[in-house]
């Protein structure tokens, strides 16, 4: 696929995400925008799937350990066909299938069942310990938020995860440097991201978070690294692409109108004709 192409796909993702929130009212914006490159490049790019056959068992596994941006990825299997479009519409509302954070138990795609932070990598270990065991070929996943990397459980994760052989790991931190309470530097600071996880064994890489460029290019050379899991960190901005929420502490959880998401889906519109 083209580079072009996945550029409208991330816009299309942020359209379809912005407009699932509107409807609801509320929702967690900010991380869900800043994601889009990243699904976009597995997603569309990088990742064996069959949407089809959400279970089966020759797929790569995503983990969405930070399990609130789940409207970005459930935009996506909307999309891909998971499930109807439809299903987007009853974001977190009663009797839904796609609840607020991602549940395997009742949507088609989900991997992991997502809610307190910090379990995502632990879980991404023990699967792609279990390929290796197997000795399958499958690729395993996960994206973590920056303000989840100060849960103690990452830590020893990260530590036991650096000193396995895997290689079929690969692992995201969606570094938009804001958390629920304001910038991750003023209440627990992360970094410097890269040289911790590089002490802790793990194949590391920095790139623009909006770049679907960049991130190919990170997981080429992830996948070209044997006998450790590797990491890329995102740079990215919380909120991206829509203008009431950009780079806000606020976007973390905010109310929308319809108003708002109208005009955001016209302006990324307007975009996606550019490219």
């Amino acid at each position: 696929m083209e580079i072009s192409e996945l550029k409208k796909i991330a816009l299309k993702i942020r359209q379809r995400t912005i407009k699932t929130i509107g409807i609801l009212g509320r929702g967690h914006v900010g991380g869900s925008l800043s994601i889009a490159e990243a699904l976009a490049v597995l997603y569309y790019y990088e990742m064996k799937i069959d949407p089809k056959n959400p279970k089966w068992e020759e797929r790569d596994r995503f983990i969405l350990s930070k399990g609130h941006a789940g409207p970005a990825l459930y935009s996506v299997f909307a999309d891909l066909g998971y499930f109807p479009e439809e299903w987007l519409e009853t974001l977190n509302q009663p009797n839904t299938k796609l609840p607020s954070h991602c549940d395997r138990t009742i949507t088609p795609g989900i991997d992991m069942t997502a809610g307190s932070l910090g379990q995502g990598l632990s879980a991404a270990i023990g699967m792609a310990m279990a390929i290796k065991i197997d000795k399958k070929d499958n690729y395993v996943y996960v994206m973590m938020g920056d303000g989840e990397t100060q849960e103690g459980q990452v830590w020893e994760a990260a530590m036991f995860g650096g000193n396995q052989p895997l290689d079929n790991l690969i692992a995201f931190i969606d570094n938009n440097k804001l958390q629920i309470d304001g910038p991750t530097k003023e209440i627990n600071d992360v970094e410097p991201i890269s040289d911790k996880w590089k002490a802790f064994k793990w194949d590391v890489h920095s790139v623009d978070g909006h770049s679907v460029e960049e991130i190919i290019n990170a997981l080429k050379k992830a996948k070209e690294t044997k006998n450790k899991p590797s990491l890329i960190i995102l740079n990215t901005i919380k909120g991206k692409g829509v203008a009431f929420s950009e780079n806000l502490v606020s976007s973390h959880n905010m109310a929308v109108t319809e108003e708002q998401w109208k005009q955001a889906v016209e302006t990324l519109e307007e975009e996606v004709k550019k490219i």
